[in-house]
């Protein structure tokens, strides 16, 4: 016993010293700029406080810079959009000055701090998420810019000290645009403290149901969703759950008033989330390739929010999430856009409650072994040490 007390005491000891030395060291400084709104309930939200939050407990000063009308329900114009990110761009100017080095969350806008930066020599890492064609994709009037917006990102690329991007496929893209530069990748992943198999939840859902959480954007496969729910496949007494918002939002709403399988639930505030997933049969992200966009790979944090919370998913066959599906056998792959087949799967799982429990605790495991938020901040607290190392 007097052994156990002191290999005890001896391990508190090293932890309070670390923790002393956390609080007395100087504090290293960052302005994360953010030009898509970080609004709750959408995955820019997720990822950019997360990663804040890790650098901040990692002896980072962090200070986001980010829209106003991020925190607004209502649409917000091309022209308000443009004048809001001059301002917030702005308003990080005088920072510039007294931080060691500026995280880009990439953006064609955010050419004026990238221009400013090089100009200083401030350190800048930018973050790639996915390629202009998003932008295309979302706002198709942008289309008629792509030269220009083209040209925004690819030197903002050029000029970074460093590129974290969130699949191997964008690694390899970012190389073909710019040529060899310190490129990682550091993939999405999830809070496993707030995301575990025992968050629960108040809300009235239905006894059982499959969800499907994030924006209702054109690459989600939203049509492939509502599709599949009126397929002979889909098992009769399972719910399809739908939380979030976007483009896709007045056809989720057609069908959910018309088909009472078809549950749908708002914006869901960020930490409420978990214990409706906890709940599901299964996770859903059933992803299309519109513009080719998935061929550069897919990282969405519904599929480890889901895992996290030990439940098991149903993803299209695209690089990212059907590599972490095959690698850890936490769920079920399906061809994109094949309505029938992730009818099947909701089917298959429905019926196989044991092998489904078997596939979200695995699942759980991988994420919480090595896809935690806590990891991905470690890791990029690292790509920015070395990038001021560098630097200097």
């Amino acid at each position: 016993m007097r052994g156990g007390h002191q290999t005890l005491r001896q391990g508190s000891i090293a932890e309070a010293v670390t923790l002393l030395a956390l609080e007395t060291a100087p504090k290293k400084t960052l302005a994360y700029l953010s030009l898509q709104a970080t609004r709750e309930g959408q995955a820019s939200h997720a990822h950019v406080h997360e990663i804040i939050h890790g650098l901040r407990q990692r002896n980072w000063q962090v200070r986001l810079f980010d829209p106003l009308y991020g925190l607004a329900d209502l649409p917000v114009c091309a022209l308000k959009r443009a004048i809001e990110f001059l301002r917030v761009q702005f308003a990080l100017l005088p920072s510039m000055f007294s931080v060691q080095a500026i995280y880009i969350r990439s953006h064609a806008a955010a050419f004026p701090t990238a221009l400013w930066a090089r100009l200083f020599r401030i350190p800048v890492a930018q973050e790639i998420n996915g390629t202009v064609e998003d932008l295309f994709i979302a706002w198709p009037w942008t289309r008629r810019f792509a030269r220009l917006l083209r040209w925004l990102m690819r030197m903002q690329l050029k000029w970074a000290d460093a590129v974290v991007v969130v699949t191997p496929q964008l690694k390899e893209w970012v190389i073909s645009e710019v040529g060899q530069l310190p490129v990682y990748v550091i993939t999405n992943g999830a809070n496993t403290v707030l995301f575990s198999p025992e968050a629960v939840s108040s809300r009235a859902l239905p006894e059982r149901y499959v969800v499907f959480f994030g924006a209702l954007a054109l690459w989600q496969g939203i049509d492939t969703l509502l599709g599949s729910v009126e397929r002979p496949e889909w098992p009769q007494d399972v719910h399809l759950v739908i939380a979030g918002d976007g483009v896709k939002l007045s056809l989720v709403r057609q069908v959910a008033d018309r088909n009472s399988r078809v549950v749908y639930l708002g914006l869901i505030p960020y930490k409420e989330m978990p214990g409706i997933v906890a709940r599901s049969i299964a996770g859903l992200s059933p992803q299309n390739n519109i513009s080719n966009r998935s061929d550069k790979g897919l990282s969405p944090l519904k599929v480890f929010e889901t895992l996290a919370c030990g439940v098991p998913v149903i993803v299209t066959d695209f690089p990212g999430q059907a590599d972490l599906v095959r690698s850890g056998h936490c769920g079920l792959i399906v061809p994109p856009e094949d309505v029938a087949a992730l009818a099947q799967a909701v089917c298959y799982l429905y019926e196989r409650p044991q092998e489904a429990r078997e596939m979200g605790a695995r699942g759980h495991d991988l994420v919480v072994h090595e896809h935690s938020w806590d990891h991905r901040a470690e890791a990029t607290a690292a790509v920015l040490d070395r990038v001021i190392k560098i630097k200097r």
